[in-house]
């Protein structure tokens, strides 16, 4: 496969490029080469960009909301065809395991094409009768939106954008993470391909700078970010400036509790999925991990032999189960934590060392006897770090694990469903499961409370972050004035 693209950027229906900008090398996490090279935008590119977008939103609001739908559709059907080597792609862009990308990744980002394109046409105002008189409301786009992703799932994220976005009737201009710049490239040549005009979807490359410069623009009219808390803070901000419509997927630290009833293999594979899953590279997993101090030993014996069934190479081998790091830096900082929570004293049950050889891989670790103040249980590692943490009773549990300022996601395993459903409704996070973790559906809300977000992607309630409501009062009879 070609790893290098036709250019850097995919402005106005068309692949441009512009070598002054700053260059960005693609590096393959698996060995630690150059597998492409890139330039980030420069002013004269954003300005292009988002002109296009300008011109082509008009266009693009004026088509029937069926008609939209229907490129939205002919595009996801297009990537699932295209599934295979969007996700060889994938694998390339981040180093997750094919065996990962070719479930995850684009066929994701699909369904998201796939559900906003199918619930275009309902994006309907209502009547309201008041006596004689009416109100009508137009459900109407905001108009020029900006992505911003995060480079754990490239395509996904661009996809969880771009379509609610376009199925409301705006226009995006797209940033990737400048460490994973390849894949919503592909995104923004199928959405031309389906039938959208060209401008409706741009994707510019770049660092910090050229986010900045997107999101002051007077422009924009709306920013979703998916990313670290630091950088929502940053980009909040600075679209709070121009009063523009924001929403935000950040960080977190979520807990995963686990109850002595509880089925140890379903919790087992729970905390291994909000753990591991893309090397532990996954914004909502749930890494304070708290069982009951009855089913302690027995879930650490578990989770132990279940690790030894991780299987660490060419992440492009469809055996293989487990990726790099998406960085040197990314694997340093994982080594940081590690080497914290060992001098704080949390007891080391398996992993914790890089793997010799080219690329940024390091081990699945785990860490018992972990306390509430230690930093491994305070602060975000992104990375493939689980802190189990022992606890007695309900109570004491649920206060525990709402002490942190994230609040996207939480879970519980229990065979007592009542309990369940108190510790749902107790957690304090945006995102909550039950005896399962980490699904994403496009059909469900996904987003956090506190510090680790505004707003929600998929589902319906995506919508009401693209849309805006105009309220039209119709007088059927005489206007009374007081003079």
């Amino acid at each position: 496969m070609t790893t290098q693209p036709t250019a850097s950027h995919f402005v106005d229906g068309a692949y441009i490029e512009d070598t002054t900008g700053e260059k960005i090398d693609v590096i393959y996490p698996a060995t630690g080469k150059k597998i492409a090279t890139l330039y980030a935008a420069t002013p004269a590119i954003v300005e292009k960009a988002l002109a296009s977008a300008k011109r082509a939103q008009k266009e693009w609001a004026g088509w029937t909301a069926t008609e939209r739908g229907r490129v939205l559709r002919k595009a996801a059907d297009i990537m699932r065809e295209r599934n295979h080597e969007l996700s060889v792609l994938e694998t390339y862009d981040t180093g997750k395991p094919y065996q990962e990308t070719s479930v995850a990744d684009a066929t994701s980002g699909a369904d998201a094409l796939e559900y906003f394109g199918g619930l275009a046409a309902s994006i309907t105002g209502e009547h309201i009768q008041m006596g004689e008189d009416f109100v009508y409301t137009r459900r109407e786009p905001l108009g020029v939106c900006v992505g911003i992703g995060a480079w754990n799932y490239p395509t996904q994220i661009a996809c969880w954008k771009a379509a609610p976005a376009l199925a409301c009737g705006n226009a995006m201009v797209f940033k990737p993470s400048e460490m994973t710049p390849l894949c919503a490239l592909k995104v923004a040549e199928i959405l031309v391909e389906a039938g959208a005009p060209a401008g409706v979807f741009n994707v510019i490359q770049g660092y910090g700078a050229v986010g900045a410069s997107l999101i002051s623009d007077p422009r924009v009219d709306k920013v979703s970010l998916t990313g670290s808390v630091p950088t929502g803070r940053k980009v909040y901000a600075a679209a709070a400036e121009g009063m523009r419509h924001v929403t935000m997927e950040l960080g977190g630290k979520s807990p995963l509790v686990i109850f002595d009833d509880a089925d140890l293999e379903k919790a087992v594979s729970g905390a291994i999925l909000g753990n591991f899953y893309s090397t532990g590279q996954v914004c909502s997993n749930g890494t304070r991990v708290f069982v009951q101090k009855g089913i302690k030993d027995a879930f650490l014996k578990r989770l132990t032999e279940r690790l030894a069934g991780i299987r660490i190479g060419d992440p492009q081998d469809p055996e293989v189960n487990f990726g790099p790091m998406v960085s040197e830096r990314q694997r340093d900082i994982v080594e940081g934590y590690i080497a914290k929570g060992i001098d704080e004293g949390a007891t080391l049950v398996t992993g914790g060392k890089r793997v010799e050889g080219d690329g940024y891989f390091i081990e699945a670790t785990v860490f018992a006897d972990v306390t509430d103040n230690m930093t491994i249980a305070r602060e975000e590692i992104f990375g493939p770090v689980m802190a189990v943490l022992d606890f007695d009773d309900e109570a004491e549990v649920l206060a525990r694990a709402n002490d942190t300022e994230f609040g996207l996601a939480a879970g519980v395993f229990t065979a007592d469903l009542t309990r369940a459903h108190r510790m749902a409704a107790g957690f304090e996070a945006g995102t909550c499961y039950i005896n399962t973790y980490n699904l994403a559906p496009v059909e469900a809300p996904f987003g956090g409370s506190k510090m680790s977000g505004v707003g929600r992607e998929n589902s319906k309630a995506a919508i009401e972050h693209y849309s805006q409501i105009k309220g039209v009062y119709v007088a059927m009879g005489e206007v009374e004035a007081p003079f």
